[in-house]
Parts: structure tokens; sequence; C-alpha cells
């Protein structure tokens, strides 16, 4: 393939976001897979959650005080105010924000749970690697601890619930790769390394879907916890509904 050149054709979202809990000072909302998180100049024809939800409350200081990629769906919060974003951003900082997802792969790990404190960084292009932004484990990276549990198996796949310590760039997708453990339907870090440039070149084709598996990768935002006003705020998201389809389409037996 040849150098990537204009932009992606994208599909368009099947749902649309929904909030999972109001609280006086935020709110925390269900992101469909395929929505951005905050608007983009580039990519002006995704719609975007803050958009949506600026439009849908008439709240103008809605602002997101962490960030979902594109293709991840699950809980996101909103401040609904400038106090409440500066608290946000203070918990975010001294890591009291908790953030469990969950994540089809392939394959069968022989561990029901396991600590991954490998640092990570940019692999550079060369070799075997065509795209910038992939990430890896590497021995000067910055250092990246996830927690993992197998939730369930099924025919040759792994539900695998993960909790990221740190922040890294595609942390938790990095890592799976790294475990031998790729998600699915996931382009950058799956198991064909041609498939994102591919992607940039032709668009989500259903050709792209069928090989994937998913139109997107298998990452779910399922949970998330923090301190507020004296309490502990847990709010849950279900596992998003093609990734459940994906999941129950699978024939029983590991």
């Amino acid at each position: 393939m040849g150098t990537v050149t204009g932009r992606a054709t994208l599909l368009p979202p099947t749902e649309k976001p929904r909030v999972i809990l109001e609280h006086p000072d935020f709110y925390v909302v269900h992101k469909p897979a395929l929505w951005l998180t905050h608007p983009v100049r580039a990519r002006v024809d995704v719609p975007d959650l803050l958009t949506f939800m600026r439009r849908e409350t008439g709240e103008a200081d809605l602002a997101p005080p962490h960030r979902l990629d594109r293709e991840t769906s699950g809980a996101q919060v909103l401040s609904r105010d400038r106090e409440a974003a500066g608290r946000f951003f203070t918990l975010f900082k001294t890591h009291l924000v908790g953030k469990t997802y969950l994540a089809l792969v392939h394959g069968s790990p022989d561990w029901e749970r396991r600590t991954l404190d490998a640092p990570l960084g940019d692999l550079g292009l060369g070799g075997a690697n065509r795209i910038a932004i992939r990430q890896g484990v590497v021995p000067d990276g910055r250092p990246a601890v996830t927690d993992f549990r197998v939730v369930a198996r099924r025919a040759g796949h792994a539900l695998i619930e993960a909790y990221p310590r740190s922040g890294r760039l595609h942390q938790i997708r990095a890592h799976l790769s790294h475990l031998g453990l790729p998600m699915v339907g996931d382009k950058i870090y799956g198991r064909d390394p041609g498939v994102f440039l591919r992607f940039m070149e032709e668009g989500q084709t259903p050709e792209l879907t069928a090989r994937l598996g998913l139109a997107r990768q298998a990452l779910h935002a399922a949970r998330v916890a923090f301190p507020w006003a004296g309490a502990q705020v847990v709010a849950e998201v279900p596992l998003a509904p093609d990734l459940r389809a994906y999941w129950d389409a699978l024939p029983d037996g590991v």
C-alpha cells in the first residue's frame, strides 16, 4: 500500500448518547461507539457527545474531564460548571478516578488474573510498523500498569476486565496485544497489521468489517468511580449491544 491520503469513510453511529447518572455537578453519559467525545475540527462529519449533550440540556458549560476514543463505548463523565471541572481536574491528576473496561479478545489466556507492569512508548516507523501512533512495550517507555481479570471464555475468545492504573495512550489495547490477546475489531493492535492502512485508504468497507469481526474495537468503559462531596460515586454501563451480540453469537466452549 502506498502513502495514505485523504480521510477514511466512517460508518454512522446507530445509537444516541443517554444519561446514566445525573448529579447537580456532573453527568455520567453512555457514549456510544463511533461518537467522538468532543468536536474535532478535522472530523466535522462525525457526531460528538459534547455538542449533543449541550444541545439536549442547554448547558453551555458542559465539559469532558476525560476522553473516550471514537470507537470505544461506555461511561463518559461531563462536568456541569467550571468549579466541577476544576475538581475533576484534581481527581484525575491525583489518580482518584477509577475506570474499569471490558474487552473482547482473540485467545484464551492461561491465567485468571494478571497485572502487567510494562512501559509503553512509540514503536517508531520502520520494519514491521507502518503506523506512526502505534504504541508498544519499550524499555525507555513511560510507566504503565494494567490489572486484568478473565470474566468469561468462549470459542477461542475471552471477555476480559481491564483496570488501568495509569493513563497511557492506547494502554489497554497495547498491553493486551503484548500479552498475545489482540482485541476483536482493533485496526491497530489486532491480528492483521495491514487493516489500519486499508481503513485509511478505503474506509470501513463491509469486507473490512468482515475481516475484523466488528466495525470497531471491542472496548467498553463499563464502570467509573470517584469520590465526590464525601461520598463514593459509582456508575456502571452494561456491555454495549454490538459487543454483547458478538459474544452471544460465539458457540459455547473454550
